[in-house]
């Protein structure tokens, strides 16, 4: 994994770079806002960028949304103090593949890293919650949008065969808590099974389902009312 990191903050720039690479990460170049982001991009070319949230010149959402729009094989992740409901909502609708808390400790962050090379986008705990309320309250919206995407037929329904109803009530538990934005590691512990066995479920989740990533998961789950917290799921 090449990977770009983005912060005006000098010393949190210098601390995670050398925990990246102790890791065996490859840190090929640093940013100190999003113009600058931007350009390292289109020089470098990495695989994830790594972007603090609010930057001096140009922020971490507009660089995303410029990133992304140039350049959309790029992953872009936030890496931010900022829990606020409008940046997490402008930087998924900008493009971003996750949004991470600065808060979160080392392991759990190299574990969202792991996964998203998996092609599963990660969200601290709690902000893919947050996501799943905003889906719910704008459901036209969203299913305007995923029809256009293909996800959904035009009257805004799953593709054929994906209903909640195929999925076993073990596959329905590992799916709201993945919705909520647990890792996999997290979801073993939660209902205490083998991490490989959550992965498991997890493919067959999406081969049941039509879906091809965690972003899918959360729309999918919104859609059909599974927002209730841990103990509702723990309760399948």
């Amino acid at each position: 994994m090449r990977v770009l990191l983005v912060d005006d903050h000098s010393l949190f720039l210098e601390g995670l770079r050398n925990l990246l690479v102790s890791e065996g990460i490859q840190v090929v170049g640093l940013a100190h806002d999003g113009l600058e982001a931007l350009s390292q991009a289109r020089r470098l070319h990495p695989d994830v960028i790594l972007m603090d949230v609010q930057m001096p010149r140009c922020d971490g959402v507009a660089a995303t949304r410029l990133i992304n729009a140039e350049m959309p094989e790029i992953k872009i992740v936030m890496l931010t103090m900022s829990e606020d409901e409008h940046d997490l909502f402008e930087a998924v609708k900008s493009g971003a593949s996750g949004y991470l808390l600065k808060r979160l400790e080392a392991e759990d962050f190299f574990a969202y890293l792991v996964e998203l090379q998996a092609g599963h986008p990660p969200f601290s705990p709690g902000l893919a919650e947050k996501i799943l309320k905003e889906f719910s309250h704008q459901p036209a919206r969203m299913e305007i949008r995923d029809a256009e995407r293909g996800d959904t037929d035009p009257a805004g329904q799953p593709p054929e065969g994906a209903t909640q109803t195929a999925l076993s009530p073990r596959q329905i538990q590992i799916l709201t808590l993945v919705a909520q934005g647990q890792t996999y590691r997290q979801v073993a512990g939660t209902i205490g099974i083998a991490e490989r066995t959550v992965k498991y479920h997890m493919a067959e989740i999406l081969d049941h389902l039509h879906l091809q990533n965690r972003a899918q998961v959360i729309a999918y789950a919104a859609r059909h009312g599974m927002t209730g917290g841990r103990g509702d799921a723990e309760s399948i």
